[in-house]
């Protein structure tokens, strides 16, 4: 009990020096956790997100676009694909599962997504209200879209063009709120999900729209007014027409992209290729692409963390100081001790405790420095880029941390008890004297 006291008051002795070695180890150890975190948050996030697709098909340009834009739905499309073409390719024996998408509208920075009621599926999302979308212009919320937007089932709403809120150019016809998924942490959460003929009947009907005021505003520009209402009029009188219509020129419709799961290994072998070189489409396989992302994205992370890893060896540096100086310093205490019966090893005792205590309370406010940290870019994530990622902490990263942190505080209290080894007891007391 002597030996903690007499410890925690060296601490005390010189406070500056304490703080600072602190503080400067707490930064450290807070970036390596917050690092390593946000690092594994990100890659399980989006590996969660890619789903079961094998490859996504879609226009040629990036690869890795194309794989942002219609598995993780975080950019723009690469352009859109025929939807014959499409039809034919998931036609091949090697394919199990393929499921188009369309997509180029929003609701409140949210994409509404048009395709199939395998699409849950391919998630393993269930509805958690309401019912499945069976009609054009039903939509089914992702759960953070339920929560975020307030819409509740049977509520209408009107879809913007393109897929950034800013846009106010919103389509004439509403769609109607049917069901509500369960929450997945995966990225239909954040999906407006609806039948690929709404994205066709939206669209159309928007051009259909603007082609006719553009005409009649050049030829009476008196009459614009009553034309709007009576065409408005037409569109809802031939609106099961038109659902009709889509339905007969499928064959004539675009898509943004395609996903796809094979069979088997020998279709991930064969077919990209076959894409890439005989179609004007591109095949791209989602895993692949999202690792040379995180190989381009690695080189920033370890930069980061070897600069906490030089934080950190300074802040080592800074309590081999600290105890060193306070070694010299009170080495007439420490003699003094001596002649009252106190062993080498419970001066050295005295020594280390003050490093494990510093190193200890460095790790505490450490992890609570990360996780505020973490909390705030995750904030910044999920407002800027709609990425939910999770918010756990793996304590193997801090055991890990606090491993090396203990491994560089011993060998500082190793360097700073040398002169206590070499303890000249009688001469110290004499010049002290």
């Amino acid at each position: 009990m002597i030996i903690w006291r007499i410890s925690i008051k060296n601490l005390f002795h010189k406070p500056l020096y304490t703080i600072l070695s602190i503080i400067s180890l707490t930064i450290s150890i807070g970036l390596l956790i917050c690092i390593e975190q946000i690092d594994n948050s990100i890659k399980q996030q989006f590996n969660n997100n890619l789903g079961h697709a094998d490859i996504v098909i879609g226009a040629k340009g990036s690869p890795l676009q194309l794989v942002l834009a219609s598995v993780l739905h975080i950019d723009n499309p690469t352009g859109n694909i025929s939807y014959a073409e499409a039809k034919k390719i998931a036609k091949n024996r090697l394919i199990k599962t393929a499921i188009p998408l369309s997509y180029g509208d929003n609701y409140k920075g949210y994409r509404i997504v048009g395709t199939t009621n395998a699409f849950s599926k391919f998630y393993k999302t269930k509805i958690a209200k309401g019912i499945d979308f069976k009609n054009p212009m039903e939509v089914v919320l992702g759960y953070k879209v339920a929560k975020q937007t307030g819409l509740k089932i049977g509520d209408k709403f009107l879809s913007s063009h393109g897929l950034n809120s800013d846009i106010e150019d919103t389509h004439n016809t509403p769609l109607i709120v049917v069901g509500i998924y369960e929450e997945s942490h995966q990225v239909i959460d954040r999906l407006i999900i609806t039948p690929l003929e709404t994205v066709w009947d939206v669209h159309n009907h928007s051009n259909h729209t603007e082609h006719t005021e553009h005409a009649e505003h050049a030829e009476h520009k008196e009459t614009t007014k009553t034309n709007d209402h009576l065409h408005q009029d037409i569109d809802e009188d031939h609106h099961t027409e038109t659902h009709q219509h889509a339905h007969t020129n499928e064959e004539n419709k675009e898509i943004t992209s395609m996903l796809i799961k094979f069979r088997n290994a020998m279709g991930l072998i064969t077919i990209p290729r076959q894409i890439n070189e005989n179609t004007t489409m591109q095949a791209a396989i989602p895993k692949y692409e999202i690792e040379r992302l995180f190989n381009f994205t690695g080189i920033g992370v370890k930069a980061i963390s070897w600069v906490a890893y030089i934080i950190l060896f300074i802040s080592s540096l800074m309590i081999f100081i600290n105890l060193y100086k306070m070694v010299k310093e009170r080495a007439f205490d420490l003699a003094m001790l001596r002649t009252f019966g106190a062993s080498n090893f419970q001066l050295i005792k005295i020594v280390a405790l003050e490093g494990f205590i510093t190193s200890i309370i460095s790790i505490v406010f450490g992890v609570l420095l990360s996780q505020i940290g973490l909390l705030l870019v995750l904030q910044l994530v999920d407002s800027q880029y709609q990425q939910t990622l999770r918010f756990n902490l793996e304590f193997i990263n801090v055991f890990q941390i606090a491993f090396w942190v203990f491994i560089l505080v011993i060998i500082a209290i190793c360097f700073a008890v040398i002169p206590i080894l070499k303890m000249n007891l009688s001469k110290i007391l004499s010049n002290e004297n």
